[in-house]
């Protein structure tokens, strides 16, 4: 891990995030980002892309069903992971082929030009799992579980706030 070649890219998904999942059941998403430099030109002062950069992505698992239900063509995202070079020869036969890809680590939505609402995603589809560090539901700030005190008051969370809403 020490020596692996860690990048963070900045750009817009080319398309939906491709799920689907391994003869073992594992679940693997593929997604391409696009992700073109600009510069400002002064002599002709206007902005200029740059040659356009697309980087196939891959995460794997619980990770790549989230990611699939999240992302969708044209989002800006900002995604970063290893970058790995692999070979294979293609199936139709031909010379042995190499790409370079990213293993996603982390990836969301960038909010310079866009808002987002996070939902917690239930971990092994137990509410327990929910609970264990936060406690009751009612007082999770990832929860999407608004309880009302018998008062008719709305219910605070550690911060003060509705116990919907997290604290960021």
């Amino acid at each position: 891990m020490a020596n692996d070649t860690m990048i963070t890219v900045v750009g817009n998904l080319t398309a939906d995030p491709d799920l689907r999942y391994t003869p073992a059941g594992a679940a693997v998403v593929d997604f391409t980002v696009a992700s073109t430099p600009r510069s400002f030109d002064k002599a002709a002062n206007e902005w200029k892309d740059g040659d356009a950069l697309f980087l196939r992505c891959s995460a794997w698992r619980e990770y790549a069903e989230n990611i699939a239900a999240s992302l969708t063509k044209g989002m800006r995202v900002v995604v970063q992971g290893r970058l790995v070079q692999r070979s294979y020869t293609p199936r139709d036969g031909g010379d042995q082929r190499t790409v370079i890809e990213l293993q996603v680590e982390e990836v969301g939505p960038a909010l310079r030009y866009a808002k987002a609402q996070v939902v917690r995603a239930p971990r092994g589809g137990s509410q327990q799992a929910n609970t264990a560090s936060f406690g009751t539901p009612a007082n999770d700030p990832w929860g999407n579980n608004p309880q009302t005190p018998q008062n008719g008051t709305q219910a605070t969370d550690q911060w003060g706030g509705p116990s919907n809403v997290a604290p960021f």
